[in-house]
């Protein structure tokens, strides 16, 4: 009976038939013996990385702008967290209606005026944009520091309560503690209609 040769390689490590190398066994990586090689395969490494993050950047751009994805839900909030009914209650007490300006409503950036009315935090919160109720949006107010009342871009004095009234808008108190604006109504109907309007008070 003839011997079986042994497969076994002078470095003392074991391969299988035919040269494989048993799994198992540790491999050493290929070297780069080259300087010219060394120098040239990050660089290619990091631009094919770059490229990468672009095709993919540019892929989401693409899809977004096409009307794949609702972009005015992504770009416009839906929910603006005011925090405290009482602390923001003292506030309008104390200082007048509060003025959120620069509101992104995907139809122009608007202000937001919210008053409170009563003593129950709890209740009696109303919200304004920052115009006259029988004018336009370019229209803006400017608020009497620490009262409600306001100065329009024709000279007139308005109470809060003249200022327009969006009926999309809505004050949202949770828990008789916490308050915050419920603007999905309005971010609806403008992604909706597709409006593109300018800076608005």
């Amino acid at each position: 009976m003839n011997d079986v040769p042994s497969t076994s390689s002078s470095t003392g490590r074991g391969t299988g038939t035919g040269g494989a190398m048993v799994p198992g066994s540790p491999v050493t990586p290929p070297r780069l013996r080259s300087p010219l090689a060394r120098a040239v395969v990050p660089v290619v490494g990091g631009i094919a990385v770059i490229a990468l993050i672009f095709l993919a950047t540019w892929g989401v751009a693409a899809y977004t702008s096409r009307g794949g994805a609702d972009s005015t839900a992504r770009l416009a909030p839906t929910t603006f967290e005011m925090g405290s009914v009482d602390a923001r209650a003292r506030s309008v007490a104390d200082d007048g209606p509060i003025l959120f300006p620069d509101l992104n409503m995907n139809a122009g950036t608007r202000t937001l005026v919210v008053d409170h009315e009563g003593d129950d935090p709890g209740s009696g919160w109303r919200v304004y944009w920052a115009y006259p109720a029988d004018r336009d949006p370019t229209c803006v107010v400017d608020q009497v520091r620490h009262t409600s009342t306001f100065t329009d871009c024709e000279g007139r004095t308005l109470d809060v309560t003249e200022l327009t009234a969006p009926a999309d808008v809505h004050p949202v108190v949770t828990n008789n503690r916490t308050l915050s604006i419920d603007l999905r109504d309005a971010v609806s109907a403008a992604g909706a209609t597709g409006e593109t309007g300018d800076t608005q008070g």
